[in-house]
């Protein structure tokens, strides 16, 4: 899968992917922003806003309709997380225009009312209307305040917030309820021009077109976009685990505990931290499934992830709470394990055909590709699946047990039921 990445407008950059395996064109557009609380709700809110219609289409009726002229094309709103960035924008899927009667050209259009929907908001008096707003405002609340309904979600996020309280990597891409209440459509209509004149803009295209007809249609999308001075993405920063970890503990109305660990990861070697996670915790074949989910009994469910542009691994599970300390120790000496190279070769080999099936995948997805390459550029990082596949496919024993040696942990966070 080849890809090319140019900038086509000032901090306007376009990622071309090309491939005639699918029925339809994939295009995407994405405002890059550094992730703030102040902000962040304000930026969860606006692609939802802008979703509503534009000046041309100015309600949801007459959107469908347009979309509907473009043989059921689908633009969707995104809000997105990647290391200490925020990601808001939208994502089309248009069909290929060898399916299409007559020899229409579907492209254009369809990057014509994306551009539309961002630069040409439908608005009143240099405002957002208001109903729009409110609107979409009591949906993101909502949406706020239902992760506290899963509490294992509930419990990861908790996790992280204590874990990185003063740093980006620690805000909720959705921000937070307070915040959120304070929005009014004068404000969001201000942040609006703000963060598109001082935000980078990633453009992304998979499909059959040839990349000098993606190009002109995306600069003739998007020629009336006002660019200021950019603010540049700074990359996530890297931090220690303290000499002692935290230990935080809170009470819901829960049945079953949720334990959550977080561990700092000092080795740069991410090829070699991947194929420790997936042998540690990542995997159905994992020592966290195999051991303290199967054979032990002490978790309902234990599994493991890695954020390789943060370099933070963090664990999940649900226990009981009696078995608190039992299952904290078991779930670090199956860290041990791997720290010290405690592995049969089947670990090794499954890991690694684990993560090189998933980033075959990635190309045979429109969708995955867009959500990798967004992380990439957003992160400041440059390998394809594919080169990040040949890295995985060279590492080494050794350089496992050494990268997993710089596993540090950081913070443990329970969560238990109010009456235990």
């Amino acid at each position: 899968m080849k890809q090319n990445r140019t900038e086509i407008l000032p901090n306007v950059f376009l990622t071309y992917l090309a491939a005639k395996k699918f029925k339809t064109g994939y295009l995407s557009a994405q405002f890059v922003t550094p992730l703030r609380r102040e902000t962040a709700s304000m930026n969860a809110l606006l692609p939802a806003v802008l979703h509503r219609g534009s000046m041309g289409y100015p309600d949801m009726e007459q959107l469908s309709a347009a979309m509907d002229r473009l043989y059921g094309a689908q633009i969707d709103y995104t809000v997105r997380k990647k290391g200490e960035t925020q990601c808001v924008g939208f994502v089309a899927s248009v069909i290929d225009d060898s399916f299409v009667p007559r020899d229409e050209r579907l492209l254009e259009p369809t990057a014509a009312l994306l551009g539309e929907l961002l630069l040409d908001p439908v608005t009143r008096g240099g405002r957002f209307l208001n109903e729009y707003v409110d609107s979409e405002k009591n949906h993101l609340i909502d949406t706020i305040r239902s992760i506290r309904n899963d509490k294992r979600d509930w419990a990861n996020l908790r996790l992280i917030q204590e874990m990185c309280a003063d740093e980006p990597y620690g805000i909720y891409c959705l921000g937070d309820e307070e915040s959120a209440q304070k929005i009014n459509n004068r404000k969001l209509y201000e942040q609006s021009r703000e963060m598109m004149r001082t935000s980078r803009l990633e453009l992304f295209y998979y499909g059959s077109a040839e990349e000098q007809r993606v190009t002109d249609a995306l600069l003739s999308a998007f020629s009336l976009l006002s660019r200021g001075v950019v603010e540049p993405i700074p990359l996530p920063c890297r931090r220690t685990a303290p000499e002692k970890p935290r230990i935080i503990t809170e009470e819901m109305d829960v049945t079953q505990g949720k334990l959550s660990m977080g561990f700092r990861c000092g080795s740069g070697d991410v090829p070699a931290l991947i194929l420790a996670n997936l042998m540690f915790g990542g995997s159905s074949n994992s020592k966290l499934f195999l051991n303290v989910r199967e054979k032990l009994s002490l978790c309902y469910y234990a599994s493991s992830q890695y954020a390789r542009s943060k370099g933070i691994l963090t664990v999940s599970s649900g226990i009981e709470t009696k078995d608190y300390d039992r299952a904290c120790h078991e779930i670090l000496r199956q860290l041990q394990a791997v720290q010290e190279g405690q592995w049969e070769d089947w670990e090794l080999s499954g890991a690694r055909s684990t993560m090189l099936s998933a980033l075959r995948a990635v190309q045979d997805g429109q969708g995955a590709a867009e959500n990798w390459y967004l992380g990439q550029n957003a992160t400041g990082q440059t390998e394809t699946p594919e080169e990040l596949a040949c890295q995985i496919q060279q590492v080494t024993p050794e350089r496992i047990r050494e990268a997993a040696q710089s596993i540090q942990l950081d913070t443990v966070y329970f969560l238990k039921g109010k009456d235990e």
